[in-house]
């Protein structure tokens, strides 16, 4: 860890109130529970929300650095903010995430008004760090780290689902990705650990928990035991058996599941166990087995097709997500149909895209046959164009199917309607009835009658 001082502390004596925060989260559900976490930590401090992110008098930007334009958006909103400090120099400016890790402390060279860059790893030791800044020091937190166990008390943006970490880092060696440097080895959580954690949110009155992790599938291959068998315990399919009788929890998810790792034993699991929700999302990045081998992802085509096969023999309607990279270094026309194909082929539910970005220290980043803009920007036009084609056909699914929606609020853009989520994770709207007799609570589970199919969501009528 660096700590620079960059003024006396008697220059700067400890106010008497902590003030107001504002934390803006860039990537993914990864990040999205970190800063859940960070917010919980920085209530305990004292410190309440900010009605305005120009209003708040700490600001915390936790980082992507997967593409290169969330990236670039970070720089952007840092700008602003170091403009502001320059007027209002008791503002705190802290970076965490994966581009904190990835730039260390270079980032407080490029912006000196930066008091902390922190690192996903020292999320659990954000109150001790921030109190060296309260002590006049500049601060980088980015060594690798053991991470304890977590008991910060996160403050969680929705009452009804809640993200629940259970295994930090990866090990995976993607030719493409960043993720492993600067989210560490692979360090799963302890079954009673995570079993508690929910047991906490049934406690609070949530209905629905995802279990996250970078390479979920890998959970627990760090942990001691095996059974008399000779198999691994402690694997996510033990766990998922483990956690599954925690009262008042209705719905279990988990992502993101790596091709290479996911079993069939897995899959008996998920078709056993009636709170695990039907919905998968297995990211297979590209449909030809040679780009695949360049990317270093350690399956082929056809093992991701029998994953999917062995899926639907015993969930039919499940709904399959996926994540793609188009344009890799020294994609080929040929090679690129191939991933139209296989999105085809499948039928994805889903499919989040994005033209391949140069990372910093991954092997790809530095091949002489990278793919030019204009070829990356047409080729994610054309594949996102079948997605919304593919994804609108696979809902007509649920046209005149009576679908069980778990309430997660009103609709923010259409105040007459409640919004949910079947448990294929369709995200769904439905018009509230104007009989005064209808009452409904969050975390309520209600029939609805699907009338209406677009890509990426539904609308149905409440069956009364």
């Amino acid at each position: 860890m660096l700590t620079k001082t960059i003024k006396d502390e008697k220059e700067f004596p400890k106010d008497s109130t902590i003030g107001s925060y504002w934390i803006t989260t860039f990537g993914c559900q990864m990040n999205k529970a970190d800063s859940e976490r960070m917010a919980g930590t920085l209530e305990k401090m004292g410190y309440t929300k900010a009605d305005e992110e120009l209003q708040a008098d700490l600001v915390l930007y936790n980082t992507c650095t997967i593409r290169d334009n969330a990236e670039q958006k970070v720089y952007s909103f840092l700008g602003r903010q170091a403009k502001r400090k320059h007027k209002t120099p008791s503002l705190k400016l802290v970076v965490a995430g994966c581009l904190a890790q990835q730039e260390g402390e270079s980032l407080l060279r490029r912006v000196p008004e930066l008091d902390l860059v922190m690192g996903p790893q020292h999320l659990n030791n954000l109150e001790n760090l921030l109190g060296k800044v309260d002590a006049g020091n500049q601060v980088a937190a980015t060594e690798e780290t053991f991470i304890s166990e977590d008991i910060t008390n996160a403050r969680r943006e929705s009452s009804i689902c809640g993200w629940v970490n259970i295994i930090y880092g990866c090990n995976e060696r993607c030719s493409y990705c960043v993720v492993p440097s600067v989210r560490g080895k692979e360090q799963s959580r302890y079954p009673n650990a995570i079993k508690s954690e929910i047991q906490k949110l049934a406690n609070d009155n949530f209905k629905e928990v995802t279990l996250l992790g970078q390479n979920i599938d890998a959970y627990g291959r760090d942990l001691p035991g095996t059974t008399k068998e000779g198999r691994k315990e402690n694997t996510l399919t033990d766990l998922l058996y483990y956690i599954h009788d925690v009262e008042g929890i209705r719905r279990i998810r988990f992502a993101t599941s790596h091709p290479r790792y996911f079993s069939k034993r897995l899959i008996q699991a998920c078709y056993e166990l009636d709170k695990v929700c039907e919905h998968f999302h297995i990211p297979f990045q590209s449909g030809n087995n040679e780009i695949l081998k360049l990317m270093a992802r350690g399956y082929t085509i056809d093992k991701y097709k029998r994953i999917i096969e062995n899926i639907r023999s015993l969930m039919p309607n499940a709904s399959i997500t996926a994540d793609a990279i188009v344009a890799f270094p020294g994609e080929s026309e040929g090679q690129y149909r191939d991933t139209l194909k296989l999105i085809s082929d499948i039928g994805f539910d889903q499919v989040m895209t994005a033209a391949y970005s140069p990372r910093p220290n991954t092997p790809a980043a530095i091949w002489h046959n990278q793919i030019s803009e204009d070829v990356k920007k047409e080729r994610l036009k054309e594949i996102n164009e079948l997605v919304e084609i593919t994804s609108k056909k696979r809902n007509e699914r649920y046209l005149d199917n009576i679908e069980s929606i778990l309430i997660e609020g009103l609709n923010p853009k259409k105040s007459s309607q409640i919004m949910g989520r079947t448990r294929t994770n369709r995200l769904t709207f439905v018009e509230i009835p104007n009989n005064s007799e209808f009452n409904f609570s969050l975390g309520d589970e209600i029939d609805v009658r699907i009338n209406e199919a677009r890509p990426f969501s539904l609308t149905g009528e409440l069956c009364l």
